[in-house]
């Protein structure tokens, strides 16, 4: 249930900042008259990926075993490989991300209604069609039997709400660098359980051979059934009898893409230089000059 809270909340507060920034945006401008477009641009991408994760759910329900076993294979890895992708992408950008929102905005205002919908769809979409598939292949992977990996989820995306309206409203501040960070490194954990679920399912599948070739089997010290195995299970996407396979590629993502995340922004470049930030001095030490205040009412 933690595993798919984080998912939901990191997924989530995403693109509540996205959203955040987007409405802030017009309502400083004074383009109040644009928020109607914004917000049908979220609510379809919302919609689509709600419509992605009932297909991916019902849909794969139709198949044979080998078939379903298949598909949530091949599913989850896509899945690690989209957001291995997006911790990345948000670690190296989220300092350039309102400068990037803002320029989008305004070249959306330019043309009219339809570029506004698109803009706030595509802002959206992404999140929501990454956070629905990696969903569905983390429950895939802790099919309990039980409804709480989709309560966490719920918990997660409810919480990321709440969050993004408060930064909205300036009652909340906190460090999203760090938060990112921390929450991207634990979200690699899961991803590497995802991964590994997702190749025992491909030799389920008899895709991959090795199924049948056990790496070990703690099943007496840790039941699947206990407190702790499913806590494990939950978290982790734990398995106490892996084969030799799930453990080789739990190990060759986990290992190399923790040292890369949590290396230096911009190690293995080649260029040895990072991207200032939005308001970071320029080349000459000086800081760009500020817009007008606008006297506060």
């Amino acid at each position: 249930m933690f595993s798919n809270y984080l998912i939901g909340l990191r997924e989530g507060l995403e693109a509540s900042l996205v959203v955040c920034i987007l409405i802030a945006y017009l309502v400083k401008t004074g383009r109040r008259d644009a928020l109607r477009p914004i917000w049908i641009g979220i609510a379809v991408a919302v919609l689509i990926a709600m419509g992605f994760g009932c297909a991916l759910e019902f849909g794969s329900q139709e198949l044979t075993f080998q078939a379903q076993e298949a598909l949530g294979g091949s599913l989850s890895v896509v899945a690690v490989g989209l957001v291995t992708w997006m911790v990345f992408w948000m670690r190296r950008t989220a300092r350039h991300l309102k400068t990037e929102l803002h320029g989008r905005l305004d070249a959306a205002l330019a043309m009219g209604t339809g570029a506004l919908v698109a803009t706030a769809f595509l802002a959206v979409g992404r999140e929501g069609l990454e956070t629905a598939l990696f969903v569905w292949a983390s429950v895939h992977a802790a099919s309990d039997g039980t409804p709480r990996p989709l309560i966490g989820v719920a918990l997660g995306l409810a919480t990321a709400v709440l969050l993004g309206w408060l930064f909205y409203r300036g009652a909340l501040r906190i460090n999203l660098a760090k938060f990112f960070t921390w929450t991207g490194g634990m979200l690699v954990v899961v991803a590497a359980g995802v991964l590994a679920y997702g190749f025992h399912d491909l030799q389920e599948a008899d895709w991959i051979p090795g199924l049948t070739n056990q790496a070990f089997d703690i099943s007496g010290t840790i039941p699947p059934d206990s407190w702790y195995g499913t806590l494990l299970k939950g978290v982790f996407n734990f398995q106490p009898d892996p084969t030799v396979l799930q453990v080789t590629v739990w190990l060759l993502y986990l290992v190399p893409t923790l040292v890369l995340f949590f290396a230096p922004v911009g190690f293995g470049s080649g260029k040895g230089k990072v991207k200032a930030p939005d308001d970071a001095p320029d080349d000459q030490g000086a800081r760009p000059a500020a817009a007008p205040q606008t006297p506060q009412a």
